[in-house]
């Protein structure tokens, strides 16, 4: 897999850039080719106008964000996925062996990169704060702890994170569903292990999902709590749909009966991508 960056403890980490581009195939090639064999995973979703690249290696985040920064402009985006920037969140997750200390410090050597080289400020969430908090209160209650005190003129801003591994997830509700009842949804789902967001897209409303701790709270588990809200509203839903990559020890707990119906399985595990490599097919 390439140069997978080995911290001093001998520890590896994962990097799941959010960028904000999901449309144009020919920008998104240029993403990809410059992530090479240290990436694992591309999510790409047309109508958020967002893809979730999921990458090893401390090199490639920078390759990645130097390329879009390049090649986006955030005034031209529209999409239905709140962002901050054209490289929107960029956390490092510790993968086996590593601890979220490793995380931090390379959040900070990123966060400190990005300023300085590409001149793009950053806000940082981990131990300190959380992403919801930098939604709802950058460039007002909070100011970037990185880099320039302005949005980039046509960057943005970028999130920098440390946290630990979680699962983004959705769950698509028909097109019955009206927005109260969506919104009224997510907000009975939210808390104990899952965050929530509900996304109008086209003529239909999804729950977009966190599950941050999926060991115990897993799509499954996450699913389940929607339908059994969703049949009080008279709700049915569509489909389920898993965002990036699993852990092969969330994945093993739950039933394999249900990997379809979750839109899971065992190649879309880190441990799977790691082993075999991945290629993105436009």
């Amino acid at each position: 897999m390439g140069d997978e960056w080995i911290c001093q403890s001998g520890a590896v980490l994962e990097c799941v850039a959010n960028i904000s581009e999901g449309r144009n195939r020919e920008v998104l090639q240029q993403l990809v080719a410059v992530c090479a064999d240290d990436l694992l995973d591309v999510h790409v979703d047309p109508d958020h106008n967002r893809s979730v690249f999921t990458l090893l290696d401390v090199d490639a985040p920078r390759r990645l964000a130097r390329q879009a920064v390049e090649l986006l402009h955030l005034d031209a985006h529209q999409g239905v996925h709140p962002r901050l920037g054209v490289v929107d969140v960029v956390p490092f997750v510790p993968l086996e062996g590593s601890t979220i200390d490793d995380a931090i410090v390379a959040r900070d050597a990123f966060a400190n990169w990005v300023s300085s080289e590409l001149l793009v400020p950053c806000f940082l969430y981990g131990t300190e704060r959380a992403l919801p908090d930098i939604r709802r209160d950058a460039w007002t209650l909070l100011q970037p702890q990185c880099g320039p005190s302005i949005p980039h003129l046509t960057a943005g801003a970028m999130c920098v994170g440390a946290r630990d591994y979680l699962v983004a997830y959705n769950v698509w509700l028909d097109a019955s569903a009206s927005e109260s009842s969506a919104r009224e949804i997510a907000r009975a789902v939210r808390g104990d292990g899952i965050r929530t967001l509900p996304l109008q897209v086209g003529d239909q409303w999804q729950v977009s999902m966190n599950l941050i701790e999926p060991e115990r709270i897993g799509p499954d588990i996450a699913t389940d709590r929607v339908l059994n809200i969703a049949r009080r509203h008279n709700v049915v839903l569509d489909h389920c749909e898993l965002v990036g990559l699993i852990a092969h020890s969330a994945l093993e707990r739950i039933s394999e009966n249900r990997w379809d119906e979750l839109d899971l399985s065992s190649e879309q595990t880190i441990e799977f991508r790691r082993q075999h490599g991945y290629t993105f097919v436009a």
